[in-house]
């Protein structure tokens, strides 16, 4: 005579448990890959309404103390002259950003994108080592200043 000694609930109590398992972490994976970080997530509002600083800015970009003793030069009739890009911090996707623009061997000065800078000269636009003034936000430019080369 022949017996079984396994029970055939026991095996199907098994295999749904493991079935469940099984499901129970896809669940639990796909939930937690799904979901995006906190920290990534940032409003289009709270960072428009972020302004820096003009003064942190100036010193971020390497722009002397205002009792600093400053060399100033001879006045030269050129327009190129007379302006010194230091510094650039351009906002790359959204045409914003700033500039360290030095006027006339004065210590430089922190200057948004649509700004005057001197009189007639507002700063047109920034790329990462440029700066173009002219005589409005929308025309053409007048003058392109490049930042110095590092040594």
């Amino acid at each position: 005579m022949v017996t079984n000694s396994y029970s055939k609930w026991g095996v199907r109590l098994g295999t749904l448990a493991l079935w469940a398992a099984a499901g129970a972490s896809v669940v639990y994976w796909g939930l937690r890959l799904s979901n995006r970080p906190v920290a990534q997530t940032v409003p289009a509002a709270a960072s428009m309404a972020a302004i820096p600083d003009a003064q942190a800015v100036a010193r971020a970009l390497g722009a002397m103390p205002a009792g600093a003793v400053v060399a100033v030069a001879a006045p030269v009739a050129s327009l190129a002259s007379r302006f010194a890009l230091i510094g650039v911090l351009s906002g790359r996707h959204s045409g914003g950003g700033a500039a360290l623009i030095a006027v006339d061997g004065k210590p430089a000065k922190p200057f948004r994108v649509g700004t005057v800078v001197d009189s007639g000269m507002v700063l047109q636009a920034l790329s990462p080592r440029q700066a173009q003034l002219g005589a409005d936000v929308g025309g053409p430019a007048m003058l392109t200043l490049d930042m110095p080369r590092k040594n």
